[in-house]
């Protein structure tokens, strides 16, 4: 890919609807799986945006829903954004301005790092490496504006 598309303001990009097609691949185990959905980042009180995600998730065939929520509240740096649980607990940082970001994440014994970039005005994606003990996933998300 190479070519990323610079986002002065990471909340006024991300709002709005978006699909969702991630795949999950587990390289120490072998597994495979999918998630097929949509995002939805709407205002949150006191500025930011709630990330809200659900569809369905499958692993090794068998299909479940699932749904996820994420703040993403203004960042420290202009155009950045602080991306946090739902409970409120630090995630990561966010910026784009450059259409690209590496986030790390550490978890217990797991880092989660990610990748996130930016095609253009209706196309980003993040992929994310978890690494630990008993975790070795690549989690690839494309995102694509509804609408």
């Amino acid at each position: 890919m190479g070519e990323y598309w610079p986002v002065p303001d990471a909340l006024a990009y991300l709002a709005g609807r978006w699909r969702v097609e991630r795949s999950v691949r587990d390289l120490a185990g072998g597994g495979e799986g999918s998630f097929t959905g949509v995002t939805d980042f709407g205002p949150l009180d006191g500025g930011g945006l709630l990330h809200h995600e659900s569809g369905t998730f499958v692993w090794r065939g068998v299909a479940r829903p699932a749904e996820r929520t994420l703040r993403f509240l203004p960042g420290t740096r202009p155009g950045g954004a602080d991306v946090r649980f739902a409970d409120g607990r630090p995630f990561h940082d966010l910026d784009l301005t450059s259409g690209r970001h590496i986030a790390d994440h550490p978890c217990s014994a797991d880092l989660y790092r990610g990748e996130f970039t930016v095609r253009d005005a209706d196309h980003w994606r993040t992929v994310w490496r978890v690494g630990g003990p008993a975790k070795d996933l690549v989690l690839t998300t494309d995102y694509t504006r509804e609408g």
